[in-house]
């Protein structure tokens, strides 16, 4: 167990706050650290604005300096870079220069300071062609041109600041910026509209509420936790599985879900299979943060392919339930 300093390292820089991780870690920090925690977002993206939140491209070189000599911040919390699968798949050379060339720029402002770096990458570095459960040593072997960015990312983060913290992290449960990004809110934007949704019975992955993740992601900034660590849920759950529990959770019509496999989707983007990720290596090194399944209560686990069809009268079906208990973790199981 590493032994935390004693004081956060301020200023904090949280780059990437337009996605589901950056945009509830910018809050959380923001909460409580105050003035002290600046947030990046694209220039092009006018309409996230506010406190704390700077417009700066991460492939601007020059702006990233400015943006390090006025704030000289003492820790980067990069959750930074494109996860449009498709997007990335039909223009490589623009993944490559969100997910890659923008790291290498931030890793360039940062290179004369003394600073504590926490990168999030994803667990689609791998294919899931076999049984998931991947540990931090399996070889990384991404199907996608976003899987493959992120691995150079990963390996570049490790070449020039080898004391940096590299999380992998699978789907961040939370609140999205604009609605319709993160697995909940693009599938609830779908069944909102009377608009059907398909999603695949065999692409699993370890979700995780952003709570949980918010938590690590404090610990991790303040100890000295070195390397590349898996920090995914608990409970293994198909890009399907959590639709039907957005479906049932939400009372929304079943006929709206529907599902497929993989291989029926198209060859553009390819998808990932069984992508689980075990997390006791992070876990036994800080064991005062908790990762709990999600869904946290087993009740809202799906047994069958048609559970979300079952509507028992006892339970509760809305959008403030779904709320309540897929965007934050509730109280007590």
């Amino acid at each position: 167990m590493l032994e935390p300093p004693n004081e956060f390292p301020l200023p904090l820089l949280i780059t990437g706050v337009a996605g589901v991780a950056g945009y509830n870690a910018f809050h959380y920090f923001r909460d409580r650290y105050g003035d002290a925690v600046v947030g990046q977002r694209p220039v092009n993206n006018w309409r996230l604005k506010g406190p704390g939140i700077v417009a700066c491209d991460l492939e601007d070189r020059t702006a990233l300096r400015r943006l390090f000599d006025k704030y000289r911040f003492q820790s980067v919390l990069n959750c930074g870079g494109s996860c449009a699968l498709k997007s990335c798949e039909l223009d490589p050379a623009m993944a490559r220069r969100v997910n890659v060339e923008g790291v290498q720029h931030l890793l360039d402002a940062a290179d004369t300071r003394d600073l504590r770096f926490v990168h999030l990458s994803i667990d689609l570095v791998y294919s899931g062609i076999d049984k998931g459960n991947y540990i931090e040593t399996d070889p990384t072997d991404p199907v996608t041109v976003y899987g493959t960015t992120m691995v150079d990312a990963e390996r570049l983060v490790m070449s020039l600041r080898s004391e940096a913290c590299i999380l992998r992290i699978s789907l961040p449960m939370g609140i999205s910026f604009n609605g319709h990004a993160g697995a909940i809110d693009w599938i609830l934007s779908r069944f909102r509209q009377n608009k059907p949704a398909t999603l695949y019975f065999d692409e699993i992955r370890t979700p995780t509420y952003v709570e949980c993740l918010n938590a690590v992601l404090e610990a991790v900034l303040k100890n000295r936790l070195q390397g590349v660590f898996h920090c995914g849920g608990p409970r293994k759950m198909s890009l399907f599985e959590i639709a039907q529990v957005v479906n049932r959770l939400g009372g929304y019509p079943p006929d709206l879900l529907q599902g497929c496999p993989r291989l029926e989707a198209g060859p553009i983007p390819p998808r990932a299979g069984n992508v689980t990720m075990n997390s006791q290596k992070l876990l036994s090194q800080m064991p005062e943060v908790d990762i709990a399944p999600w869904p946290l209560l087993d009740e809202h686990v799906p047994t069958h392919r048609d559970w979300h069809r079952e509507r028992p009268i006892e339970e509760s079906r809305s959008l403030h339930d779904l709320k309540m208990n897929l965007y934050l973790k509730p109280i007590s199981k």
